[in-house]
């Protein structure tokens, strides 16, 4: 016969250790320890067989009972336990979707400050009605110097502090030894050699010279002009070089001053200053009382004309120059050049320019 008062005890212990499980693996032990093959319940449902037909009639639905009704409250608190592990690790790894979403690259990316000033250089200059020119950067010594009016031996050669190429054993030619270009003038130089006048050109490029500190770097950018016609003065180059100021610096005018100086390629060679205001923490153009010097410029040097297989009694020019990264520091107020080549992320979030902005003199330079 089965005790009853047993069975319900067993139930008893059973289900309060169901209760207690903390967790599926505390439950899983529960399961084996009451179904399993050595299980409490499965021990009874041993007895079975040695109880007459009339004691396993009653025995065996009790047991059997005993055993789905055990089944079907673990079946129910391993389903509990579940949700309750679930709810856990959601909570646990949930994510605040109040916070704004991540920027794509369109947002996170920007322009560089030189970039942009070369794209707002290009957009004056070619409303003026001049060609954009380019050349490369490892130019020969011809290009660099002798064309542009630097005899052998001329001390100018020293003030720019080239990086001379070495050169290899056997290697010779008729233009000299390789460089890097010093200045981007040697493009002047291609230009009138394979272009017919008029020619009215301006050329953004990199430069390079063995020279650094807070203002100077080994590797900069230069923007220069050419105008190479029959009929070309000062009084045009005035006017050129002052619409370019008042254009880049976005002001209603600006007051020039040209100083004599000397450059062997051109012949009167003038500095310009540039009226501004010196009396706050930022330089402001074509206001103030002071003076800054801003580029240097002339007249094209007859025998560079010469060089070029042009004839100087037919051909006159005047050509200018100034550095790139200056006119950038000077605009948008940044104070040290060298930051422009250390690739600091703070820097370029603070200082580049939306990619889609393209600078237009209708639409504003750098709005």
């Amino acid at each position: 016969m089965v005790d009853t008062k047993a069975l319900d005890a067993l139930k008893s212990e059973i289900l309060a250790a169901v209760e207690n499980a903390a967790d599926l693996k505390e439950l899983d032990a529960v399961r084996v320890g009451a179904l399993g093959k050595k299980g409490s319940i499965s021990e009874q449902l041993k007895g079975l067989g040695k109880m007459t037909p009339e004691e396993r009639k009653v025995a065996g639905p009790a047991l059997n009972g005993l055993k789905t009704e055990i089944a079907e409250v673990i079946e129910a608190k391993a389903e509990q336990l579940e949700n309750a592990a679930l709810d856990a690790k959601l909570a646990a790894e949930k994510v605040d979707i109040t916070l704004p979403l991540q920027q794509g690259p369109m947002q996170r990316g920007s322009i560089h400050p030189i970039s942009q000033t070369i794209d707002e250089i290009t957009a004056i200059f070619s409303d003026m009605g001049f060609a954009i020119a380019e050349g490369p950067d490892i130019e020969s010594d011809y290009y660099n110097f002798t064309a542009l009016n630097f005899p052998e031996g001329h001390p100018a050669r020293e003030m720019h502090d080239t990086f001379f190429m070495k050169q290899q054993e056997g290697e010779g030619s008729n233009q000299g030894k390789m460089v890097l270009r010093t200045h981007t003038s040697p493009v002047q130089i291609r230009t009138m050699e394979n272009q017919e006048p008029p020619i009215r050109i301006v050329i953004p490029g990199r430069t390079y010279r063995c020279d650094s500190d807070q203002t100077h770097t080994p590797m900069f950018h230069q923007l220069e002009g050419l105008v190479i016609d029959k009929s070309s003065h000062i009084g045009q180059l005035r006017w050129v070089l002052e619409e370019f100021l008042t254009a880049f610096f976005e002001v209603d005018h600006v007051k020039t001053r040209f100083r004599p100086s000397f450059f062997p390629f051109t012949e009167p060679s003038m500095e310009v200053d540039v009226q501004c205001d010196r009396s706050g923490n930022e330089v402001k153009i074509g206001e103030g009382s002071d003076w800054m010097e801003i580029l240097g410029c002339g007249m094209v040097h007859p025998n560079v004309i010469r060089n070029c297989g042009l004839d100087p009694d037919i051909y006159q020019g005047f050509a200018w120059g100034m550095g790139i990264d200056r006119i950038a520091m000077l605009k948008y107020g940044m104070p040290d050049l060298r930051d422009f080549f250390g690739a600091d992320q703070r820097w370029l979030d603070h200082y580049g320019f939306r990619p889609l902005d393209l600078p237009t003199l209708f639409g504003g330079l750098s709005s």
